[in-house]
Order: structure tokens, then sequence, then C-alpha cells
């Protein structure tokens, strides 16, 4: 009998064990996506998955910081004073917030929690984009941005985003993506490819991808669409080890100058951990 007992002692349910406290500092030396599983495995399991301790432990230590950035006062103090570290962070995860005068967004990857940032259109250095002729600035309803640049006609085609390392997460492998869609009548990037290129400081040259970004039928679709309706390309990725590497440059390029080229509108450049989507 004594035997017996220990038996169903040590088989006893761990959250019969430990109080719900313990169980979500536990979690939060996991991960976001653990801590999401781990909801299916009791009552218990799912109360305390829902704690502020594990969410606020996720979130980047400068997120304040970076919210009370935001474009509007309002939004800003909304998100600080009304939301718990739950629900801000699956706020980040889903609808991130407008940063730096309305060039930047911020957001969180909801598998890890490191930071996402997309440079918005008028943060970009993009050749004649203040010339009329060549480029107009316009409002669309689907952007997060309250601008976007489209193409009215160039020969010459060079656009580039820079972001300093220091702001993007530690130990994380980021992806930088064009995110574009074609207006009604184009024409230029069926005929010509377009070079694509990331590179991290002055350490890294990076790869030089070439791509068609309207491809013909015959010719492989490097493109895909995203869930907010806009198109996006892979210009190319880097490491960031600790943020000391000064900054990454990404760019899309076609200067042979004989082809004209017309119809791309750039919404701006998706910078997000590896393997986010």
């Amino acid at each position: 009998m004594r035997n017996r007992k220990a038996i169903n002692t040590n088989n006893e349910d761990i959250t019969n064990i430990l109080p719900e406290e313990c169980i979500s500092y536990i979690l939060s030396l996991t991960s976001p996506a653990d801590v999401c599983r781990s909801k299916l495995v009791s009552p218990v399991f799912r109360s305390a998955a829902d704690s502020d301790t594990i969410w606020g432990k996720f979130l980047p230590s400068d997120c304040y910081d970076i919210i009370s950035n935001a474009s509007s006062s309002s939004s800003s103090k909304l998100l600080t004073s009304s939301m718990s570290k739950t629900q801000l962070y699956f706020h980040l995860c889903k609808n991130p917030i407008i940063i730096d005068n309305g060039t930047m967004s911020f957001g969180l990857d909801k598998a890890t929690g490191k930071k996402c940032y997309m440079l918005g259109a008028r943060r970009l250095s993009i050749s004649w984009a203040n010339t009329p002729r060549y480029w107009r600035w316009k409002r669309v309803p689907e952007s997060r941005f309250s601008e976007v640049a489209e193409l009215k006609e160039v020969w010459w085609l060079d656009v580039k985003g820079t972001i300093e390392t220091k702001i993007l997460s530690p130990n994380t492998t980021y992806v930088a993506y064009l995110v574009y869609k074609f207006s009604s009548s184009r024409y230029g990037f069926e005929k010509k490819p377009v070079d694509l290129h990331v590179e991290l400081g002055e350490s890294d040259a990076g790869r030089t991808f070439r791509i068609f970004l309207d491809p013909s039928a015959n010719i492989p679709q490097f493109s895909r669409e995203r869930e907010d309706g806009w198109m996006e390309v892979k210009l190319g990725e880097f490491f960031n080890e600790h943020g000391d590497d000064g900054k990454a440059t990404c760019s899309l390029r076609e200067v042979d100058n004989y082809t004209p080229k017309k119809g791309l509108i750039i919404e701006g450049i998706d910078i997000r951990p590896k393997d986010s989507r």
C-alpha cells in the first residue's frame, strides 16, 4: 500500500502541485509559440498562459519608448494606458503602429516577439521621386501609410531603404521585402529584370538577385500576394548579431536607360524576422 501511494503521488497532475503563478513563470522562460500551444494542456495552463507576467517579458524592452513615438498621440496613449501587456502584444502582432512622423511602422512577430518594421515610401530614397513628371504621391485606402509612390514613367529606376540595425532584435536573421503593386496601366517590367540587393554595413556586401517583377507566363514568379492585398518580393536577408553593424541597405534597381517603365506603386520595404510568415 505504501508503494502504491507513492506512485499516485508521483503521477499527480503538476497543476495540482504548482500554483498558477509558478506555471506562468515557467512558461515565460519558453517562447510565445510554446505559450500559445500550452493552452491546449489544461484550463489551468490556459489561464496561466494569459498572464501579463508572461507577455510582459516577451515585449521588447524599449516597446513603450517606440510606442511613445507613434504618429498619433491618442493611439499611443490608448496602447500604453488601456491595454494589458497581453493585449498589447497581440495587438502589435496584428496591427503595426505608425511611427516617425508617418514614415515607418512597428509591429511584432507573433511566434517570437521580435521586432518588425516597414519603411514607408516617404522614408525611401527614390530617384526623381519629387519630380511630378516621373513619380506622383497619392493616398490609397489599402495602405497603412498616408502616401504611396506611383511611377509615372522613368528609364532609370533606383529605390533604396536603410534601417539602423541597433533598433532591430539582436541575434536574428532578417529578410527585407519590397511591398508593391501595379496600376492598371503598366509597362517595362515584363521586358527588363530588376536587381534586388541587401547589404549590411561595411562587413557584408550581400548578394544581388535579378528577377522580373511582372513576368510573362513562361518565366518564374518570385513575388507573392500578402494578406493585406499588396504584393511582396524578397530583396535579400541579413543577420543582425548585436545591432552594432551600422545600417542595412535594401535596394531595387534597373538603370540601363533603354527601357521605359511605368505603373509600379511602392508602399515600402518590409523588414521582418526570417520565417515569420
